[in-house]
């Protein structure tokens, strides 16, 4: 059995993963419900925020912790959607929480078989390219979506976004979930590359505090991680200690 994963140069929004064993299959192995709006039961969501953003010689990846259920009852204040998918590889989850979860389990476990075939970890763009594997094989059932961010000997910081679907996208700077929509002008005005690692968390939790102020279905605490080649830190910022604004 032979997992490759190869990224045209020039191109690194394209990613091409290719198994050799038909024993190797992203496909989950359950048929799950789809959410739909007729739905009599509505899934745990992670109403959210998340993001990423690449500085110089690293890169943060973030969300808020909030859990809804149907976006009207909130299920959880201390959900953690930074979920860390190998040493130096996370990934931020959108959409219903059962998916996501089943997904980055799925994801830990080829990119654990991976790094020991090939005797060393895995590339960001691997990890990247697993999660969208698995979310086209069963785009069907499956309503969840993601952002991969990591660092590697080979590309440095990485950040990649694997939308609802299946499409995989790199970009320096990328944010998603339903509080999303109230940050858009901020990130564009207020990221730059090359940014310092605190020049950069403050970034990030701003961005969050604003999402969290606006959207009703965003909260909780900032969980921030930067990711170097050195290695990973985990920041907290509680709600209290969360930047305010001139009309909070």
């Amino acid at each position: 059995m032979k997992l490759c994963v190869s990224a045209r140069l020039g191109a690194p929004e394209v990613a091409v993963l290719s198994v050799s064993s038909a024993s190797f299959s992203f496909d989950l192995g359950v048929k799950m419900e789809k959410h739909c709006m007729g739905s009599q039961v509505k899934g745990v969501s992670t109403g959210t925020t998340i993001l990423a953003a690449i500085f110089d010689g690293g890169v943060v990846i973030g969300s808020d912790s909030r859990a809804s259920i149907g976006g009207e009852y909130v299920s959880s204040k201390t959900i953690n959607k930074v979920i860390q998918v190998h040493d130096r590889i996370f990934c931020c989850i959108a959409g219903s929480l059962a998916d996501a979860q089943a997904v980055t389990k799925a994801a830990k476990f080829h990119l654990s078989f991976h790094s020991v075939q090939m005797e060393s970890p895995p590339l960001v763009i691997a990890a990247a390219s697993v999660l969208k594997e698995l979310c086209y094989k069963n785009k069907e059932e499956l309503q969840a979506g993601f952002i991969t961010a990591g660092w590697d000997t080979k590309n440095g910081p990485q950040v990649y976004v694997v939308a609802l679907g299946g499409m995989l996208v790199r970009q320096p700077v990328t944010i998603g979930g339903s509080g999303s929509t109230f940050i858009y002008g901020y990130v564009d005005a207020k990221y730059k590359p090359n940014m310092t690692k605190e020049e950069c968390l403050q970034f990030a939790t701003n961005a969050l505090a604003l999402a969290m102020g606006r959207d009703n279905v965003s909260g909780g605490v900032a969980n921030l991680v930067v990711i170097t080649e050195t290695g990973v830190e985990h920041v907290v910022v509680p709600g209290d200690k969360l930047p305010r604004f001139h009309d909070e």
